[in-house]
């Protein structure tokens, strides 16, 4: 490989936004995806080239039971699949990330082209997930809405006085638009993709089926990050650095950790599930499996300095 084509490889850095970088509220997400809009440019800004994932929580929560509502409203409408449900989270919240991206690039006189690509994502239908169901989505329901969702032959769980719809979260196997996005990012786009994990589909024929699952979106980001050969994820997220044995005394930030260290703190059971230990297992697999790889873990407001190595916590090898 040639020096130009190393140092244009080097420059890529799949960019993981965490569900606190949008808020609840359309005023809140507008608000804060101003804010992910300035760490991306700072990225660009400093000769990076950024490929953007997002979580959709609460979004496609919100859209799932706006489409319900509407169902019960109006009768002769369908309830809206969760895989649409999805799809409609990624218009949704890439029109605001590239509109507001586009914007933030300019005003620094930038110009890059910044797109979003509705991302489907093949999963197995056999993932032991599917069984297991663990993603709560939906609002409250009432028993006799409890037990129709049964009938359907879709999940159910008790919670807040009441029930919600608790749907599975299969591992990504592959990304389907992903030469779209490869020709995209060595043209030098900005590109935003496999939102809220890309939408979960299974493979049948030339068909893709929608799967009613939301894929872990950190799984997603660590697979879109190893097909494209980067050197660099970086995920954003509520805080600046992890910890170890939090709220504990002995409580310890992280720093910079090997992949091995970062598998033993792994194991010792330091992270919450569906959290900060989705992140930290997203970082192992993907710094493990190339050379000279490198994960950031660092809050939004830290991006830059989080990829120049003053903060945050930092896996390699």
């Amino acid at each position: 490989m040639s020096e130009e084509k190393q140092e244009k490889k080097r420059e890529i850095v799949v960019v993981a936004l965490g569900r606190n970088a949008f808020g609840k509220t359309i005023p809140e997400q507008k608000e804060n995806v101003a804010k992910a809009a300035e760490a991306i440019a700072d990225l660009v800004e400093a000769g990076f080239l950024p490929i953007v994932t997002h979580s959709n929580g609460p979004q496609i929560g919100m859209i799932q039971t706006a489409m319900t509502e509407y169902s019960r409203l109006e009768p002769e409408f369908s309830v809206a699949p969760m895989s649409v449900c999805g799809a409609m989270s990624q218009g949704y919240i890439g029109y605001d990330l590239q509109n507001t991206i586009r914007t933030a690039l300019l005003d620094r006189g930038i110009y890059k082209p910044v797109c979003t690509i509705i991302t489907q994502v093949r999963v197995d239908p056999f993932d032991r997930a599917f069984t297991h169901p663990s993603k709560v989505i939906g609002r409250v329901m009432n028993k006799s809405e409890a037990d129709s969702e049964i009938a359907k032959g879709n999940f159910v769980v008790e919670e807040g006085g009441g029930y919600r719809r608790i749907i599975p979260s299969p591992r990504p196997v592959d990304i389907y638009e992903f030469d779209s996005i490869k020709t995209l990012v060595d043209a030098g786009h900005v590109v935003i993709a496999c939102g809220g994990g890309g939408v979960p589909v299974m493979q049948q024929g030339t068909r893709l089926k929608g799967a009613s699952a939301i894929i872990e979106k950190d799984a997603t980001a660590a697979r879109l990050a190893g097909m494209l050969d980067a050197d660099e994820i970086l995920f954003l997220t509520n805080k600046e650095e992890l910890v170890k044995h939090k709220d504990k005394p002995d409580e310890e930030k992280l720093g910079e950790l090997t992949v091995k260290e970062a598998e033993e703190l792994i194991e010792e059971g330091n992270f919450e599930a569906g959290l900060d230990r989705d992140k930290m297992e997203a970082c192992v697999e993907f710094v493990s499996a190339g050379s000279g790889r490198r994960a950031v873990i660092t809050s939004l407001d830290k991006a830059l300095a989080g990829m120049k190595g003053r903060c945050g916590t930092i896996i390699s090898t």
